[in-house]
């Protein structure tokens, strides 16, 4: 599982032009599945997400996490995070889980995320999702579960 973090003054979503989800400050989740991923990597980056300390606070840049900050997290599904360009100019898939497969895990992530935070917005799995972004920083973070 992998996840690119970005801490937004502003993120949305949409879908066929009307917005499915939208925040203000916070964190804009993207979201990668490969095969072999599980509900032990879901548990293990969603405590990362939650702990990881991006925002300021008085002098220090990054001292404080969303949840001590009360911000909100839009999380978008992302199965390009596994492109594999190495062959050739056309990203290669193979690496991502099957689609299937990857949207039941990637409810199950959300499903955990929302018993342990509130303020999460989400866009729509397998849909052409355009999304609107003020980066903050910028900063963009890039975690992986251990696995």
């Amino acid at each position: 599982m992998k996840l690119l973090i970005q801490r937004v003054n502003n993120a949305s979503v949409s879908v066929d032009n009307a917005i499915v989800g939208e925040i203000q400050k916070g964190l804009l989740v993207f979201i990668g599945l490969k095969p072999g991923d599980s509900e032990t990597e879901c548990d293990y980056l969603i405590k990362k997400i939650l702990k990881l300390r991006v925002f300021p606070e008085g002098f220090r840049s990054m001292e404080q996490n969303v949840v001590d900050c009360g911000y909100e997290i839009l999380i978008v599904s992302q199965f390009t995070l596994y492109a594999d360009c190495n062959k050739g100019n056309r990203p290669s898939f193979a690496k991502a889980m099957a689609p299937d497969q990857a949207e039941v895990l990637y409810n199950e992530f959300l499903a955990r995320l929302k018993t342990q935070y509130p303020k999460i917005q989400e866009g729509v799995f397998g849909a052409d999702m355009q999304v609107s972004l003020v980066n903050d920083g910028p900063i963009t973070i890039e975690l992986s579960s251990k696995a």
